[in-house]
């Protein structure tokens, strides 16, 4: 294959700006204060770099800025599915597949571009025989495979609106989803293969066809079942259904005939759902138009990702790791949306539990040529205790550039990477690995922060705010600081922002979760300054944020988890780099229970290492790495040998809810334990909430 991009996506699209716009700017800080103080010029920009024809009038780009309920493209048209259809015909010709799968099995998928959308097609059509209508909501409980994909878009194509939960979630983590969305169509599968363990999930299916009345019909993928007999069985037990091979196997005039429908700019696209800590989910939809605009700009122009035909990035292959369960699925398939060829993998990246490895993915991106390699931060996390030499994982050579999200990357773990990569360097690009290392969510689908291919990196860093994204971090008194930990929030609306929320009729659960923490209208001017209360909110995303002078940025975690002592607020991210760093130590957690004025008492959990304890000499040793890296200040009140931090299902430590498990909240209160991936870790720290002598609705010092 040729060699890859040796112009980096943003750079075109500057050189285009200047060129059909006549717009030009000194440096990088310039164009993105550009596409923040005139947000309609820059996703116009947007819309016509990508030659997406809405067909709307320029007059309403923004027709309505308001935080929330913003309008954005009124008037105009979009289907996530066309934007990808486009691809087929030059994608072929090329020669380049759409997607490449594989799972913990060994099963090796190749779809090409034609292939998808004829399956596409054909289910898409049978949806629409079944009844299935525009605005209709089809839930899917389906692990990350190719008819995952295929079922996405043919749901999507049709005006319907998609929902995915991770068949490695029990039934009432999927319906305490699923209930609040009320579908009318399930896309199951009869099992899942993690950990080099099958799971069969034909229970559950019954459970959730049992306990979902608006379900009018059921598709059922047999993913564990490989012989012909082993299929017809899985399909019997699962009566009635249809057979989704069956139905996607339909290739005919009509299929051929098939295009996505034409729907307003706003047409709900997805709902995803927060972690769900406490409480239910929020189940937040997304629009067409907002999510391709977003989706296009961040993958191409700060992710650096190309079109696979492109002869700039001729045979660009995009991997970035994830379950179904985590909006990063969302934003892997999203390269299709340019013509890329999507690499995904189903199963444990660790490899098996009682034999752990860590190269998996490795070597998986090295045999499938992975240009593009995404993981969560955790992922390098692991890799680097687990002292994989990427030597030894095969041919790597076309891997130009690293990705990492879901938690802040440690400095070790950036820096471990990238020395991996200098030592089997291929060429320039692998001698100083580029990082795209980013920050966003679920909440708007996109990122806030994250990469460009020209700007320099420095491990732990973040390169810079994303264009369109008025990011800024606030202080206590709402002003925005340099070089300062503050909020995070977003001055200006981006046009992936939640539609609304399921089932919120008046906005208030969108509006709490979001925008009720400074009065309306502050600093809501683009470019700096107040508007009336008219105007709204800023978004307030719940992360501690530092901008600093050179633009580049650092995440230190959620900021209602923040450490606050002293008078001295730290990310918990710096403690756990500072304390993970010990070879001992596989995994931390620490939460500060200063409350209300109380005096503070924080407590640091870890798990070790198989067969170490937790003596003084390490007590010592832990301490030491907090006050050498930190300061004394952070140095914990007591630490705790645990056999498991508590995690959400994408991973993320679940700080909040311990903290006010520990400050004497009820635990059925402050955590949802089928939002969990370890439900049962939590029982040790209920034991230790009751030691600590703690009632409901109090706490005490131990």
């Amino acid at each position: 294959m040729p060699t890859p991009p040796y112009v980096p996506q943003i750079r075109r699209y500057t050189d285009w700006l200047a060129q059909h716009h006549g717009l030009r700017f000194d440096d990088y800080h310039g164009l993105w204060q550009w596409s923040v103080t005139d947000p309609p010029a820059f996703w116009t920009s947007i819309e016509e770099y990508f030659g997406l024809h809405f067909g709307f009038n320029e007059e309403n780009v923004l027709f309505q800025n308001t935080m929330p309920g913003t309008q954005w493209f009124v008037g105009g048209r979009a289907n996530y599915t066309r934007q990808v259809f486009r691809h087929v015909a030059p994608a072929h010709a090329a020669g380049m597949p759409a997607l490449i799968a594989r799972n913990e099995k060994g099963r090796h998928t190749e779809l090409g571009w034609p292939e998808l959308r004829r399956q596409v097609a054909a289910l898409a059509l049978h949806l629409k025989a079944q009844g299935v209508r525009p605005g209709d909501r089809v839930a899917a409980y389906l692990p990350n495979i190719p008819e995952t994909a295929v079922a996405f878009l043919a749901v999507v194509g049709i005006g319907a609106v998609w929902s995915v939960c991770a068949p490695d979630m029990g039934t009432h983590a999927v319906l305490d989803r699923f209930r609040q969305i009320e579908p009318v169509a399930l896309i199951a599968c009869d099992g899942v293969t993690y950990g080099l363990r099958d799971i069969d999930r034909l229970g559950v299916v019954a459970e959730l066809r049992a306990a979902l009345p608006t379900v009018r019909h059921v598709l059922l993928h047999t993913n564990l079942a490989d012989a012909p007999d082993e299929k017809a069985r899985a399909l019997a037990q699962a009566a009635p259904c249809a057979h989704l091979e069956a139905v996607v196997a339909r290739d005919d005039a009509e299929t051929a005939a098939f295009e996505p429908e034409d729907l307003p700019f706003d047409h709900p696209l997805w709902i995803v759902y927060s972690s769900g800590t406490t409480g239910l989910p929020k189940p937040i939809v997304h629009g067409h138009g907002g999510t391709v605009l977003v989706g296009l700009a961040l993958k191409s122009l700060h992710n650096d990702v190309g079109c696979s035909y492109d002869p700039n990035s001729w045979g660009e292959r995009y991997h970035w790791y994830s379950s179904t369960g985590w909006v990063m699925w969302n934003a892997q398939i999203s390269g299709l949306l340019n013509g890329t060829t999507c690499v995904i993998y189903d199963g444990n990246p660790g490899g098996a539990k009682d034999a752990p490895d860590w190269t998996t993915l490795w070597r998986f991106a090295a045999e499938t040529g992975v240009t593009f390699f995404g993981a969560g931060a955790a992922f390098y996390a692991n890799c680097l205790k687990a002292g994989v030499d990427l030597s030894r994982c095969g041919d790597l050579s076309r891997v130009r550039a690293l990705g990492s999200t879901g938690s802040p990357l440690s400095e070790d773990a950036q820096r471990w990477g990238s020395a991996q990569f200098a030592a089997i360097a291929s060429g320039e690009a692998q001698k100083d690995i580029w990082w795209c290392n980013i920050s966003g969510g679920t909440d708007f689908a996109g990122a806030f922060i994250g990469g460009h291919r020209e700007l320099p990196q420095t491990p732990g860093r973040m390169q810079c705010r994303l264009l369109g994204c008025a990011v800024q971090a606030w202080n206590e008194r709402g002003e925005p600081v340099i070089d300062e930990v503050g909020e995070l929030v977003c001055t200006q609306p981006i046009p992936s922002m939640p539609l609304y929320f399921v089932g919120d009729a008046d906005n208030r659960r969108l509006i709490g979760s979001y925008f009720d923490a400074y009065p309306p209208g502050h600093g809501r001017r683009p470019g700096g300054g107040d508007l009336g209360p008219e105007a709204g909110a800023v978004w307030r995303h719940g992360d501690w944020l530092r901008v600093l002078p050179d633009g580049s940025c650092v995440i230190y975690g959620r900021s209602d988890a923040t450490i606050n002592r002293h008078g001295l607020r730290m990310g918990t991210s710096e403690i756990y780099s500072a304390v993970e760093a010990l070879p001992e130590v596989l995994d931390s957690m620490v939460v500060d229970l200063e409350y209300l004025g109380r005096e503070s008492w924080m407590p640091l959990f870890v798990v070790l290492r198989e067969g170490l304890t937790l003596d003084e000499a390490l007590r010592q040793r832990l301490n030491a790495a907090i006050r050498q890296a930190l300061s004394p200040r952070f140095v914990p009140d007591a630490i705790y040998q645990v056999a498991e931090i508590p995690r959400t299902l994408s991973g993320k430590k679940q700080e909040l809810p311990i903290k006010k498990l520990l400050l004497g909240q009820p635990i059925d209160k402050v955590i949802n334990r089928e939002a969990m991936a370890n439900p049962g870790s939590l029982d040790w720290y209920v034991r230790l909430a009751r030691e600590r002598g703690v009632a409901p609705g109090f706490s005490s010092r131990p």
